[in-house]
């Protein structure tokens, strides 16, 4: 089998250093908490949640080097599950949306069982308002899931963060569809136009998400390009509204134009602490577990998302007490008082 002994003694060697460095990453990860699985020597089970420093977790979940501790990885889908009840840096990420699921749902019952009906709403209030409401829960459960679930192996991570950006692309979306509905409440053919728009752009960005080339380095531009043409597409129809109107002299266009803006605000406010990592950045290591950039973020967007929310239920109220009637035509002891 062997040629001659110089050639046994080489493999015995490479083999000696094989086994070597096999019993040394079983060592190491035993240290680490880890133990045998019974059916193999290679799948290992994590009897403990354990939490790691930067540079100690696998290189798909580094992302932010100035958050330098509470990290979780190597963890089964159960032991991501009891890790939710566990103090990590990913926390505040989980439990904020969670939270917010849930609130969106009681929201959801609430506005058909009693705010619609309370207003004398039509089948369409109910189909725009639980459209709405529903791209929340998507967008705030993926996300969820994402942050739960990332540090279980690098397969799961990618595929949970595509389903995160799914939702981001959902919730936002259907952030158009009630606005864009009472907005051209009377201009039903622009209604319909900006309405197909919505529901194009929605699977324009699920095709581009579910491409198996989406989340690699080199779709970078194209990934902030569509969610930045997502954003953008309000500014059209809000425009649009505003000259349909007749400009700022509409009472209706100065009340609920500054809540517009201040739902871009409320985003680009978002998006600058988490593309900025900041305040983390000024002080790593100091907010590993609450108060860094991505827990920023989740704050923000739940913060836009109930602002829009209340925007469009106002929004609702005016429509179907008033229909078509312009603030310009209505005496002052007319105006709504609860739209300010």
């Amino acid at each position: 089998m062997y040629q001659n002994k110089g050639q046994f003694d080489s493999c015995f060697l490479a083999t000696k250093d094989t086994m070597y460095d096999f019993q040394s990453t079983q060592i190491d990860l035993s240290e680490r908490g880890f133990e045998n699985d019974a059916k193999s020597p290679f799948l290992l089970e994590s009897k403990t949640v354990k939490l790691y420093d930067y540079h100690d977790i696998p290189y798909f979940l580094r992302g932010n080097p100035y958050v330098t501790s509470g990290y979780r990885a190597f963890l089964s889908f159960r032991m991501c599950t009891k890790s939710l009840f566990l103090l990590s840096n990913e926390s505040v990420n989980i439990w904020s949306h969670l939270v917010a699921f849930f609130y969106f749902f009681y929201l959801l019952v609430v506005d058909n069982l009693v705010r619609i009906p309370e207003n004398n709403g039509t089948f369409s209030d109910h189909v725009v308002l639980t459209s709405l409401l529903i791209g929340y829960m998507i967008s705030m459960f993926f996300s969820s899931c994402y942050h739960l679930f990332c540090c279980h192996s690098e397969k799961v991570f990618h595929l949970w963060l595509s389903l995160d950006l799914a939702g981001i692309s959902l919730g936002l979306c259907a952030c158009y569809i009630p606005a864009v509905y009472y907005a051209f409440y009377c201009h039903v053919t622009w209604q319909g136009i900006y309405l197909s728009g919505v529901v194009l752009i929605t699977f324009i960005s699920l095709a581009f998400q579910f491409h198996p080339s989406f989340l690699t380095s080199r779709w970078a531009s194209r990934r902030l390009l569509l969610f930045c043409s997502l954003v953008a597409y309000g500014v059209v129809p809000s425009l649009h509204w505003v000259l349909l109107l007749g400009g700022w002299n509409d009472y209706s266009v100065r009340l609920f134009i500054p809540k517009v803006a201040v739902m871009y605000m409320l985003g680009v406010l978002a998006l600058g602490f988490y593309a900025l990592k900041v305040p983390e950045r000024y002080f790593p290591g100091k907010l590993n577990y609450v108060g860094s950039s991505h827990q920023w973020w989740h704050l923000f967007i739940v913060l836009a998302y109930c602002w829009w929310y209340r925007s469009n239920v106002i929004y609702m109220k005016y429509r179907l007490k008033y229909e078509c009637a312009g603030f310009n035509e209505l005496t002052s002891s007319e105006l709504p008082f609860d739209f300010l």
